[in-house]
């Protein structure tokens, strides 16, 4: 079944919708005909997002949400049901970067990334998925962590420890839907280079080490050059979600080459050596 045929007439849940991968998502989930909530933090882009999605012609509530506050994930998924009666499909996206080193990086910045980038996928477990196992019926989680989620980087160590946690919590998640039975699909989402300004947003002051902004600079040119749009990127990941897969891999030539020295490294127990690019 394709996913405009699955999903066509369902709810879907995104945080970090206003921009980047969560905006290319609630896209193409409105070409798909499916009814959205859309949250995230930012109002003035969230409010942006929620109007190119309403002149796709989709039904959208916005919902401005901190998704590291489990009240305001809770009155997410209130609204969310009052609103369209159910929810199908919840995309926990929404995610914050940092850049440096582990050891400079400000205590309230690992603080934050820990409690937006796994607390906020906690928090969204928490208010739907009960939700999704009392209704009983066919409904999806699908939770967005990195190439970075299994690929460890210098320099951006708050962002790869909490996509790495992302792949523990999901995929404990998709166990525990077995476990029960439930008709409660799981899948983990690993995008590489996706168009964006990321990066460049990320970017340390001119009073950083000049290897600070120089691997920020390397990276943007990267997803300028390699990267693939919003848009594609959403393509791939419905269509693989449709298809039932656990692993939602929208770029394997991204991950796969890396991957697997990675693992012969792991398994032979060699030191891990510096590499980028």
């Amino acid at each position: 079944m394709s996913a405009a045929e699955l999903f066509a007439g369902r709810t879907a849940v995104i945080t970090g919708a206003s921009s980047g991968i969560g905006a290319g998502l609630a896209r193409h989930a409105a070409g798909l005909g499916m009814k959205l909530v859309l949250a995230d933090i930012d109002a003035v882009r969230l409010a942006e997002s929620a109007g190119e999605v309403s002149a796709l012609g989709a039904e959208v509530e916005a919902v401005v949400t901190d998704v590291a506050d489990p009240a305001a994930v809770e009155a997410l998924a209130e609204r969310a049901y009052a609103r369209f009666g159910t929810v199908d499909l919840l995309v926990n996206n929404a995610g914050i970067m940092a850049m440096g080193y582990s050891w400079e990086i400000p205590a309230e910045r690992w603080d934050a990334m820990l409690r937006v980038n796994i607390g906020g996928y906690v928090n969204g477990i928490r208010a739907f998925v009960p939700r999704m196992l009392e209704r009983g019926e066919r409904a999806w989680v699908v939770n967005v962590s990195s190439i970075g989620g299994l690929l460890p980087s210098p320099l951006m160590a708050p962002y790869s420890a909490t996509k790495f946690a992302v792949l523990a919590l999901t995929e404990s998640l998709h166990h525990e839907m077995l476990m029960k039975g439930a008709p409660v699909q799981v899948s983990v989402v690993t995008p590489g280079s996706v168009k964006s300004e990321i990066f460049r947003a990320a970017r340390p002051g001119e009073d950083a080490a000049p290897e600070l902004a120089g691997f920020a600079d390397h990276l943007q040119a990267m997803s300028d050059e390699f990267g693939i749009t919003p848009e594609e990127h959403a393509a791939r990941v419905f269509d693989m979600v449709a298809e039932g897969k656990y692993w939602a891999i929208p770029q394997p030539e991204q991950l796969f080459p890396a991957l697997q020295p990675r693992t012969d490294m792991i398994l032979g127990q060699v030191n891990p050596t510096l590499q980028v690019g």
